[in-house]
């Protein structure tokens, strides 16, 4: 039995801890990697980008039941970069909600599992997103159905820097500052990097913390790194010291994480993974995972 299979096994009975999720992510990234090339086409680097974050929510953190998707009492994710849909994928389909051998079918017709998240059609998918800009609304409104539900579910929300040049993302935050809606978490993945460049030359967000504040809300101490686990579960333990609603935790990530030509880089926001570039991309992803599964 591989180390990364008795990972997932013990999963079924408790929360992973650091190093595992660590592995547990190496596995996951060059799994996206695999599948991106077979299909040519995807997105790469919002999805590495993201990786560690998502892996430790479903891991680690989200209350949640592969076997009742649709169990009222669950935590709610939303990921407002819709386009970083192969990471989803992955992490869902091994948490359990559909069959892994799914994730090669990504974006072929019929499959469920197309370019953006579609929650009529893939199991453990809470909203459809793709365009930029909704999710933190949708997730506003869901966390308040759960205040007058009288639920106790919590409401994740990830995006990127194009969500966050969305005018309607800060309409979202004002009014979430002034509802204040309990267990509402924003969740920055912010690679700095966009489609057409780096975001400081497309609309700068700096200083990003400060304005959270300065709209109300409750901002993580830190910017945390989003690539160590050990980091993202220490923003986790913040979630848990108030009760202060909403909260922001950003994340310093690195778009197209893992792969050295490919890290912040803009070409790589969506290009497909060519042959050459899968060649010489890969043995560094497998030197990672066998790197991770070493330390376990």
């Amino acid at each position: 039995m591989s180390k990364i299979t008795e990972i997932l096994q013990k999963k079924r009975d408790s929360a992973l801890n650091a190093k595992e999720l660590a592995a547990l992510t190496a596995f996951f990234r060059l799994s996206i990697f695999d599948v991106l090339h077979e299909r040519g086409t995807g997105h790469w680097g919002g999805a590495s980008s993201a990786a560690e974050i998502v892996t430790a929510l479903y891991f680690n953190r989200l209350k949640i039941d592969p076997k009742k998707a649709q169990w009222e009492d669950r935590d709610r994710f939303v990921l407002s970069k819709g386009h970083a849909s192969l990471n989803f994928y992955t992490i869902l389909a091994h948490r359990g909600f559909f069959p892994v051998d799914e994730l090669s079918k990504f974006r072929t017709f019929g499959s469920i599992l197309q370019g953006h998240p579609s929650m009529k059609l893939v199991p453990g998918v809470d909203i459809s997103t793709g365009a930029l800009g909704h999710g933190l609304s949708v997730a506003a409104g869901m966390s308040l159905a759960a205040r007058i539900s009288g639920k106790k579910y919590w409401t994740y929300v990830l995006s990127g820097e194009g969500c966050l040049d969305e005018g309607s993302t800060w309409e979202a935050i004002l009014f979430a500052a002034k509802y204040k809606p309990r267990g509402l978490v924003y969740l920055v993945d912010y690679n700095k990097v966009q489609l057409d460049g780096f975001s400081q030359d497309i609309l700068p967000l700096d200083p990003l913390p400060d304005k959270f504040k300065a709209f109300g809300w409750n901002v993580a101490p830190q910017n945390y790194n989003g690539h160590d686990t050990g980091d993202i579960l220490k923003s986790f333990e913040w979630l848990d010291k108030d009760d202060i609603w909403p909260k922001v935790i950003i994340y310093n990530t690195v778009k197209g994480k893992g792969v050295s030509f490919t890290e912040n880089s803009n070409k790589w926001h969506g290009a497909p993974i060519d042959d050459a570039s899968y060649e010489k991309g890969r043995p560094e992803l497998s030197a990672d995972l066998e790197t991770k599964e070493a330390a376990l």
